[in-house]
């Protein structure tokens, strides 16, 4: 019998949120990109050749269209978006009070991630400087794409992912770890061992979006350090 439980995000604990032939697909996708952006040394997997604009512009499409496509796996378990989410701010307070969680998590993140970096001897690649904004124009619409990847890959790997792994296998704890590991695997232009420090960020995110029953903290910890990052590491990585 299903487990009637409610969940971290709204969902039952042990649910499948989706079919598991759409879970491959979401995972051949993911996965796929990730292995084109390797093999082409860029953030979209289309090449260096492009100009930032249309890997941005291209980026954002391709995440808009995975999370309807995860709209669409789920409704056919009758699953709703604000499910995954954890529904709308009640009030002001609520979101003043997820702003506060958010950026204590982002300083206690960074320095685990910042001394794993440095054990693992991390270095920005090539492909990672050349996803930074140059110019007004460009740092608009990189902003931009850091919304949607706040927005989108929380929907998709905190939210979807998360809860389908954990319906899986019967462990939110697996289900968590599981889609940090995918998290990291979808970064292939990184390298191996920032995809191994993107892992713990995900799970860390994971663990967030756990504790706060909601995606919404995470979504703007994830837009405010991509935004962040983007905008200051033109400079910072000279």
């Amino acid at each position: 019998m299903e487990n009637a439980a409610v969940g971290s995000l709204g969902v039952s604990r042990n649910r499948i949120i989706a079919p598991l032939w759409h879970t491959l697909v979401v995972l051949f996708i993911l996965l796929g990109l990730s292995l084109l952006s390797v093999r082409s040394h860029s953030l979209s997997g289309m090449g260096q050749s492009r100009s930032r604009i249309v890997n941005y512009l291209a980026v954002m499409a391709v995440e808009w269209s995975v999370v309807a496509f995860v709209w669409f796996g789920i409704r056919l378990r009758g699953v709703r978006m604000r499910d995954l989410v954890g529904g709308a701010w009640p009030d002001g307070m609520a979101i003043l009070r997820d702003l506060g969680i958010t950026i204590l998590f982002l300083i206690a993140a960074n320095l685990v991630l910042g001394l794993l970096a440095f054990l693992l001897r991390v270095s920005p690649n090539q492909a990672i400087r050349d996803v930074f904004p140059q110019g007004p124009a460009e740092t608009a619409l990189y902003l931009a794409l850091a919304l949607t990847a706040g927005i989108c890959e929380e929907v998709i790997f905190r939210g979807y992912l998360q809860k389908q792994f954990a319906g899986i296998t019967g462990s939110a704890a697996l289900g968590l770890v599981i889609q940090g590991i995918v998290f990291g695997a979808a970064h292939g232009y990184q390298g191996p061992k920032l995809m191994a420090v993107i892992a713990v960020y995900g799970s860390l995110f994971g663990l967030l979006a756990q504790w706060r029953r909601s995606l919404r903290p995470g979504m703007i910890g994830h837009f405010l350090h991509d935004a962040i990052t983007g905008v200051l590491g033109r400079h910072l990585m000279r």
